[in-house]
């Protein structure tokens, strides 16, 4: 299951190629920083930013209760 390595590269360097991620290389590894205030490429949702997308992922998790 999941995905494989050659295919999270293939992603890697499209998103660069779009603009929207940019990779550092640090010694023998690479670092990718993406471009959250980039828009989206489809004109139906390119008022919406990559972070709109993103976001609901990297949002800090709640306790339940708290």
């Amino acid at each position: 299951g999941g995905i494989g390595e050659r295919a999270v590269h293939r992603i890697l360097r499209d998103l660069e190629e779009a603009g929207y991620a940019t990779r550092t290389r640090e010694g023998r590894r690479n670092r990718y920083s993406v471009h959250l205030d980039r828009p989206l490429r489809h004109p139906l949702e390119a008022a919406h930013r990559i972070a709109d997308v993103l976001g609901p992922l990297t949002a800090p998790a709640t306790t339940p209760g708290a």
